[in-house]
């Protein structure tokens, strides 16, 4: 025997119509009676589950065990704003390096200090050898040149502000004070890397 369309239109209408009444049933205080939906058989009431026990004082609804089992602990405090201490991730950055604009290369770097300290620099300023400058024959001064010794890969950013060195095969002159940043004071000279770098 087949069936057919007319027979199953009543398990479709049961089908749909017990969630429904389940949904009102929760949601009405205990005792209450629950009309069932027009068309609905009277196999359709017994199929709704009883009311599940929330906590509903003001219906008169005793708290669940999972509510009782909680009920000694405190409420969490209201999140004013992160913790004393606390990185907020939101306003992070990652550190931002000066941007490379050109590699001069490998070159041979000196120094100078205390001999010219005070004088008069290429561009008018007065040398400072504590400060983070530089001497070079060709590049524009206000020119920012990392420098990095080659030995222990530490570096420098310097501004140029002077002309020289004028002793062949040296490319340029840093402060004391730069020297000292890349450990070049006891030899007097090193091998390092220049990179022209934005401001």
């Amino acid at each position: 025997m087949s069936v057919t369309r007319r027979h199953c239109a009543p398990l479709q209408r049961r089908a749909t119509l017990a969630p429904a009444a389940a949904l009102l049933a929760l949601t009405l205080p205990s005792g209450s009676a629950v009309a069932a939906p027009q068309g609905a058989s009277r196999a359709d009431d017994e199929a709704v589950p009883a009311p599940l026990p929330f906590p509903d004082p003001e219906h008169g609804l005793s708290p669940s065990p999972f509510a009782s089992a909680f009920a000694d602990l405190e409420p969490p405090s209201p999140v004013t704003g992160p913790a004393p201490g606390a990185v907020d991730l939101a306003r992070i950055e990652p550190p931002r390096g000066p941007l490379i604009v050109r590699s001069l290369g490998t070159r041979i770097a000196s120094y100078y200090g205390k001999r010219f300290h005070g004088r008069l620099t290429a561009n008018g300023e007065r040398f400072d050898m504590n400060a983070m400058t530089a001497a070079h024959k060709t590049l524009p001064f206000g020119t920012r040149v990392r420098v990095t010794n080659r030995a222990n890969g530490r570096s420098v950013t310097v501004r140029i502000n002077d002309r020289g060195p004028f002793i062949r095969g040296r490319e340029i002159d840093l402060s004391r004070g730069a020297a000292e940043k890349i450990g070049m004071i006891r030899a007097g000279h090193a091998r390092v890397q220049l990179d022209i770098v934005s401001p």
